[in-house]
């Protein structure tokens, strides 16, 4: 039976699918009628234990009949100081000190008015392909496609954008590929933003919106080694890979880069809108007073669901989890990839992995890969585009995903890919 449009929300939203959602389960969407739909979308990336997870449901119910919301400009409430405490203790090098925000893309322009207040340098260097978000400042730092700031610019002065290791994109291997943007990065350097006048620079350590690019480990750490030559702050953008998704613990963990800023959202609390912006105290207290603040931010039952969050997390083993079962994946859909030439590329870390359709003139496909997801979603499987002509289908299940369904998902997509191409070639 289908479902009427809402109408009273805002026509201008834009839905990836046509799934009505009336209760989660596990890694489950269960529509109206109980048609049940593998959820590879993780409500982009943030139901990161699956739908509600007992033990997030429990502590959340727990707080809400205790206090729901403190403001913590007006009051503290002690979840503030524990949540603050359990995150440095997965926190990169010496960062110790936390702001709550409600959204990520908060955390973003929390970061670039501390950027700018700690150092006295106003630019920014960000990266093509990067999404950091769609308020001001951080939608003057997205680069991923020009849909997201269209109408509205100028947007914020003083961002530099600087090319991303996208080696599929490029045609070269990952190596040509970081030689030549670490090299453009430093013209743009020496040509455009004075190192004395650069603040940061703020890189995602696998590009989310622009096409689930992971960052070479060799990249990350020529952006450590300039920004350490330059005075200049090392921001690394969480949002999308944090909390396990690329299995391991931070998306930059294996480049054994240390920034000097995290940004964390979306899988921090399981669902419950939470984000935070994280630096050494030291760095932190080089901001103006009075420069950081909001009603939300730090919310009571928000943090009660971060720390059972992060008790699920250490206790299920759902890093490693997304280690071993994102490896799989990847393997199952490298092996659809050769038996259709639509794809072009299979690439990711952990639990965040991209499908690449191309053209037989190597051109982005984003007509074929939205009709592939469109068939999944018929067959029961929920997946979202990226990449800056859709061309992209990406695959981030919550972290809870078995090796079973990893296969009946591969298996889905494989049969709509099939049936696809066959249309186009008939």
């Amino acid at each position: 039976m289908p479902h009427a449009e809402p109408r009273h929300l805002s026509p201008l939203l834009e839905r990836a699918t046509a799934v009505h959602a009336a209760r989660g389960e596990g890694i489950y969407i269960i529509d109206p009628e109980g048609r049940r739909y593998l959820d590879f979308t993780s409500g982009i990336g943030v139901t990161s234990t699956g739908h509600c997870h007992p033990k997030v449901v429990e502590a959340i119910r727990k707080q809400a009949g205790t206090l729901i919301h403190g403001q913590y400009t007006t009051v503290l409430h002690p979840l503030l100081e524990e949540l603050a405490f359990r995150l440095t203790e997965v926190l990169p090098g010496e960062i110790d000190s936390l702001f709550y925000v409600s959204a990520g893309t908060e955390a973003v322009e929390a970061s670039v008015r501390l950027a700018r207040h700690a150092t006295g340098k106003s630019n920014l260097i960000v990266f093509h392909g990067g999404f950091h978000g769609r308020t001001t400042a951080s939608l003057s730092m997205t680069t991923s496609k020009t849909g997201y700031g269209d109408g509205l610019q100028p947007l914020m002065a003083g961002v530099f954008v600087a090319p991303f290791p996208y080696a599929y994109r490029y045609g070269w291997d990952i190596e040509e590929a970081v030689d030549f943007c670490l090299g453009e990065l430093d013209f743009l350097l020496a040509t455009q933003t004075a190192p004395n006048d650069t603040a940061a620079m703020v890189v995602e350590p696998l590009l989310g919106e622009g096409g689930f690019v992971p960052a070479p480990h060799s990249f990350l750490q020529g952006l450590r080694e300039r920004c350490d030559q330059h005075g200049i702050l090392l921001i690394v953008d969480e949002v999308q890979a944090g909390f396990g998704r690329t299995g391991s613990f931070w998306g930059h963990d294996c480049s054994g880069v240390i920034p000097d800023v995290v940004i964390m959202a979306k899988g921090l609390a399981s669902g419950m809108p939470l984000a935070a912006m994280a630096a050494n105290r030291h760095l932190m207290e080089k901001a103006w007073p009075g420069s950081q603040g909001g009603t939300y931010g730090g919310n009571a039952v928000g943090c009660a669901a971060a720390l059972a969050t992060l008790d699920v997390i250490q206790r299920e083993r759902l890093v490693e989890n997304a280690a071993v079962v994102g490896a799989r994946l990847l393997e199952q859909l490298r092996d659809v990839a050769n038996l259709h030439d639509a794809i072009g590329d299979v690439r990711g870390r952990g639990l965040m992995i991209g499908t690449e359709f191309s053209r037989p003139d190597g051109t982005p496909d984003g007509k074929t890969a939205t009709s592939v997801r469109y068939r999944c979603e018929r067959r029961g499987l929920l997946l979202l585009p990226c990449g800056a002509f859709g061309q992209v289908v990406r695959w981030l299940p919550p972290l809870i995903v078995s090796k079973a369904q990893v296969k009946e998902a591969a298996g889905i997509f494989e049969e709509s890919v099939a049936e696809v191409t066959a249309s186009r070639t008939a």
